[in-house]
């Protein structure tokens, strides 16, 4: 895609949802933590389901430790994975506690460092909470950026290294929330919907036209 489609595909995304944001439900930047590390391969709606009737019981390190592994497993075993995410989230709670004085390091050296964290939730963190122009390359924005031709690239590392590249300053901030949505409502992975699409006309592949 030409550097001006580029631009013209964000400022169309811009346009229609000025200010986009996570749709994982959150209060705190420990919770925004927690609610990313469960949606690891899980939808936000279950994520969000869960994590209602978690966080009033447990929102912070101490809480959420002291509740213990069986009865965290009860609030998340409706999620994919519950068993490895719920000793993460533990391991994670007790660095917090012992290396962070409870609050959640906005570097990402420091959110690797955590159990169960890896770049992409380290990404989310950093963009969502801490206002970093960091993009976190899901399964939605690497579809969005091979099928649309914004950035193409065989591993999630190498979409999100061209993304940084190509992606105008002003959208950089931001671009990691519309192109999530983007794969998420209108260019999904079976059927995309162009007909109705903000950006069709500056797309490689075109399916429905």
């Amino acid at each position: 895609m030409k550097k001006a489609d580029i631009r013209t595909f964000f400022s169309r995304l811009q346009e229609n949802n000025p200010n986009p944001t996570t749709e994982l439900h959150y209060q705190s930047t420990f919770e925004l933590l927690i609610a990313v590390m469960l949606s690891a391969q899980a939808t936000d709606q279950s994520v969000n389901k869960a994590t209602a009737k978690l966080f009033p019981i447990a929102n912070t390190p101490q809480a959420l430790y002291d509740l213990g592994l069986d009865r965290l497993k009860t609030y998340i075993k409706t999620i994919g994975l519950y068993n490895s995410k719920a000793e993460n989230i533990l391991k994670t709670c007790r660095i917090l506690l012992d290396e962070h004085q409870g609050q959640v390091p906005d570097t990402r050296q420091a959110l690797e460092a955590l159990a169960g964290v890896g770049r992409k939730t380290a990404n989310v963190v950093l963009n969502t909470a801490f206002n970093q122009p960091t993009i976190a390359v899901d399964t939605h924005i690497f579809r969005v950026s091979n099928r649309t031709g914004l950035a193409t690239g065989k591993t999630v590392r190498a979409v999100e290294d061209k993304l940084e590249k190509v992606i105008p300053k002003e959208y950089r901030h931001n671009a990691h929330h519309w192109l999530i949505l983007h794969g998420r409502y209108t260019c999904i992975a079976r059927k995309p919907h162009c007909t109705s699409c903000l950006v069709s006309d500056l797309c490689a592949n075109p399916q429905e036209l």
